[in-house]
């Protein structure tokens, strides 16, 4: 019997990468998964149970917590993962796409905490965790835009935590660097003259294990930032 057997689980962006890791790690653990991102097929799946959501669309996102707290209750814990990433110089980024990386990677998780923060206050428990990145607290070259979104869901959940604190909920930001997931594709690393090649990056389930770390700790024990790396 583990800490989180029987705990509700909520992931976003749970299709794929760090996500789909964190959802395994869950059910691994003994949780109930609920599995949230636009591209997964509705209904139940075999272990977790899947909803389709575009979580850059806020009136969908406010749907997904009115449907999950009424079927099942505020969840015991919230991984806000869902994102995008784009590597850009500024002179090449349109402000289109400046846009596109806010709404996924600051209004979603905006979102998010605006749906199922408040019914997790009514239950006095629960465990917010945010996917935030390297790129939250240190600027690169071509990172703009990400970092940008990046550095806005850290003062989101600097913020958070300063509203929820004498709650019982315990937020948290988890700060991962380079990881070796689908969205490196479009831009070659092991080609690209001051990236870390593929192979040293972190892995997907390293992320997920430090996300169960944060979220299986004891009550009273509150993990606000949490950074990893590759060494």
């Amino acid at each position: 019997m583990t800490a989180l057997a029987g705990r509700l689980a909520l992931v976003t962006g749970a299709s794929r990468g760090i996500g789909a890791a964190t959802a395994a790690a869950f059910a691994g653990a003994g949780a109930r998964v609920i599995r949230v991102a636009r591209s997964l097929a509705q209904g139940a799946a075999e272990g977790p149970y899947d909803i389709r959501c575009d979580l850059t669309d806020s009136a969908e996102v406010a749907a997904l917590a009115v449907r999950v707290v009424e079927a099942h209750g505020p969840p015991d814990i919230v991984v806000s993962n869902a994102g995008g990433f784009l590597l850009r110089a500024l002179e090449s980024t349109t402000i289109e796409e400046f846009d596109r990386q806010l709404a996924a990677n600051l209004r979603a998780p905006f979102a998010v905490a605006r749906g199922f923060l408040p019914p997790m206050r009514s239950a006095g428990r629960g465990a917010f965790i945010t996917v935030g990145s390297v790129a939250d607290h240190t600027g690169f070259p071509e990172n703009a835009a990400y970092a940008a979104s990046k550095y806005g869901v850290r003062g989101l959940h600097e913020t958070l935590v300063a509203e929820y604190r004498g709650s019982g909920l315990r937020l948290t930001l988890v700060s991962p660097g380079p990881t070796d997931t689908a969205i490196w594709d479009p831009f070659d690393p092991d080609r690209r003259p001051g990236f870390p090649p593929r192979d040293a990056m972190l892995r997907p389930s390293d992320v997920a294990d430090a996300i169960l770390y944060v979220a299986s700790r004891p009550p009273h024990v509150h993990v606000d930032w949490l950074r990893l790396g590759p060494v």
